[in-house]
């Protein structure tokens, strides 16, 4: 099913003429993956459109959302805590809204917390929320009655007011939802099942963002290699990849997350012989042991992983490989993490995302039972950070004396030095004039460090 937002014109009208005429300041605060990031940007191009000025003072808002993430426990409890926080405000505002969206208001014990302990709350909205936003928000105003909405029927939303905030870089989320219930992931039932956007609907945002000066656009989806699998599409993804490659203005593409058991060889292929698309590969290991692969339901062995990596490499000497990594899972022994290690040395990825494991009320690695002391644990955490910061500086080290073409993103915190990426999305700083934010500039690559590269301008 797809909504149109254009249908909420009305709607929008009313929350206007609500607000009164007077200036109204409203934040979207992100928590957790770029999905969130794009979700966030989409509920400030709506309350833009409603009429208030964003901001990111909380004391100066009128409305405060949080966008928030349940994949980690750690992220729940911040939230948790900045809703408290949130309290002493409402006393002194009591007509600011305050609204919590996203991944853990779309589960039913986050909602009865919310209810019971937060009475403050004034908006509940779950992922499949977004198109009843206009709506909740308008009867929040008229009726200042709390308003709950956790939709499960799976849908698109298209023509959504977005506030792509006029930078050189942009996410476009091509699907949404994931199929693939790993057994430590939350994600599967609180965002729904796979469902992909229309392939025209896709290019026409790309169009509409490279008019817009944008440089570098990042195709999102919980698995982007299952892109158009239910709209009947064969190698979807990779058709995909080749129009948007086509678009005029578009500088570098890149995409995430690509899950290791349906990539196809067509879109590494793809990848090789395209003119923007950047030689980068986000492929989620999660751990390096056969039998820990089966008990998370990742559907591919180290077998099947490596060859994928084999091919990425035979079609993209180039390449920089990223990974994400559990450590702990609850039946992760020392032999299983001493597979984990042994992947990083074969596969010499250029970072990676690691996390202990996290246990998520409802899934079914939650109810397994821990081999490991959290002593044991934090031991592995730490070697394995060990191992890869001494890879990724090796493997950064050899890029210096390389001129290499970087997308300049912003200044960095250090006065006259500019904040960029290279090809292979490593960061990279160099002294150089504002100016140059938003532009491609040539660097030759002067100093290697374990997270990010030193260079200058070349003349």
């Amino acid at each position: 099913m797809t909504i149109d937002f254009k249908e909420k014109e009305s709607v929008i009208e009313k929350v206007k003429s609500l607000l009164g005429g007077e200036e109204k300041f409203a934040m979207v605060e992100t928590y957790g993956c770029q999905q969130n990031v794009n979700d966030s940007q989409k509920y400030e191009g709506i309350l833009e459109k409603m009429g208030y000025t964003l901001t990111h003072d909380r004391e100066k808002a009128d409305f405060i959302m949080f966008n928030t993430c349940a994949v980690r426990e750690n992220a729940e409890k911040k939230v948790f805590g900045n809703i408290g926080a949130l309290k002493h405000l409402k006393l002194k505002k009591p007509d600011m809204v305050i609204a919590i969206a996203g991944c853990m208001s779309q589960q039913e014990s986050v909602e009865k917390k919310l209810r019971r302990s937060h009475p403050h709350v004034d908006m509940i909205l779950g992922t499949r929320a977004m198109a009843d936003f206009p709506e909740a928000l308008e009867k929040v105003l008229s009726e200042r009655k709390r308003v709950i909405n956790r939709r499960e029927i799976d849908y698109i939303c298209e023509n959504v007011p977005t506030n792509y905030d006029g930078g050189c870089k942009a996410f476009v989320s091509i699907m949404y939802g994931c199929n693939n219930f790993c057994t430590y992931c939350i994600v599967p039932y609180v965002r729904g099942r796979e469902r992909s956007r229309s392939m025209e609907a896709v290019l026409d945002e790309c169009r509409l963002l490279a008019k817009k000066g944008v440089k570098e656009i990042t195709l999102l989806g919980q698995n982007v290699n299952s892109y158009g699998k239910d709209l009947g599409l064969t190698e979807g993804f990779a058709t995909l990849l080749c129009e948007v490659d086509k678009i005029d203005g578009i500088e570098r593409i890149r995409f995430m997350s690509s899950h290791p058991k349906d990539i196809s060889d067509k879109v590494l292929e793809t990848m090789a012989t395209s003119r923007h698309i950047c030689h980068q590969l986000h492929l989620p290991l999660q751990s390096g042991s056969d039998k820990l692969l089966k008990e998370m339901n990742r559907v591919y062995n180290t077998e099947k992983y490596l060859s994928i990596v084999k091919k990425a490499k035979e079609l993209m000497p180039d390449i920089a490989m990223t990974t994400d990594i559990i450590v702990g899972f609850p039946t992760e022994t020392e032999e299983d993490f001493e597979g984990t290690i042994k992947m990083l040395e074969t596969v010499k990825y250029d970072s990676i995302f690691s996390f202990i494991y996290s246990k998520r009320e409802g899934t079914p690695a939650a109810k397994m039972d821990f081999v490991a002391t959290e002593e044991e644990i934090k031991a592995r955490f730490d070697r394995l950070l060990e191992v890869q910061n001494r890879i990724s500086y090796e493997l950064n080290k050899k890029c210096e004396g390389e001129e290499q073409m970087v997308l300049v993103e912003g200044v960095s915190r250090e006065e006259g030095v500019l904040t960029s990426r290279n090809y292979q999305n490593k960061i990279v700083n160099f002294k150089g004039d504002e100016s140059l934010v938003g532009k491609m500039v040539k660097v030759k690559i002067t100093k290697a460090q374990t997270w990010i590269l030193i260079g200058e301008m070349c003349e």
